[in-house]
Order: structure tokens, then sequence, then C-alpha cells
């Protein structure tokens, strides 16, 4: 089953079919940012300085369209300020763009809760 998952982005939105198993992967991917970002600023008993970078977390989806979800953790001070990138694509059309990340774990929470 396939609905439309709304992106809120910082200026307009956008929207793509998206199934309730695809968007509880991505929940699980930016939730992964989430922690790594909480990680960064955690205090390491013992250690001082700065943080072990953390590899760029990234998520591809390929269904009625392409979607990926980019973020390097190591560039965002803590998740208020993250900011991740956004690729939509489809035989016809390609958008790219930069969205908060709460912004965008508020709309994939949004649009599962419509399947519990």
């Amino acid at each position: 089953m396939t609905s439309q998952l709304v992106f809120n982005l910082a200026s307009g939105s956008v929207s793509c079919g998206f199934t309730p198993t695809a968007a509880k992967e991505l929940q699980a991917k930016l939730q992964e940012i989430v922690n790594a970002l909480k990680a960064k600023t955690a205090p390491i008993p013992g250690m001082s300085g700065k943080a072990k970078p953390t590899a760029a977390i990234e998520y591809q989806y390929t269904g009625d369209v392409f979607l990926e979800i980019f973020c390097n953790p190591n560039i965002w001070a803590n998740v208020f300020v993250a900011k991740i990138s956004i690729t939509l694509r489809d035989d016809r059309i390609r958008l790219s763009s930069e969205a908060e990340l709460t912004r965008i774990i508020e709309d994939v929470d949004r649009f599962v809760s419509q399947f519990d």
C-alpha cells in the first residue's frame, strides 16, 4: 500500500508515494542520525578534546520515485540545528533541497502514525 508522504521544506513542501514499511525504515535511519548527533555532544569519561568523527549517514528508497536522505553529523552542533539533504527524483523531475532534521522527523512520524 502506497500513500503520500509530505516533506515540509524551508520554502514549500514536496510529497511522494511511500509505503508504511519504507517509512519505518526511514524513521530508524533518522533515529540513527539523532543518536550520532547526541553521542557527539555527550562527554566521554576520561577523554578530552574533540569527539571521534562519525561516518555520514544516508538512506535510499526506490519505489514510484527515488528518495535519498543524507546527513553528515560531524558538521552540526546538535539535533536542533542539524539539516539533511533530500533528493527526490523520477524519470521526469529531480528535486534536491536541504531540510531541518527535526522537521523531517515530525513529517515521517505523522505519516507512520496514520498506519498504527
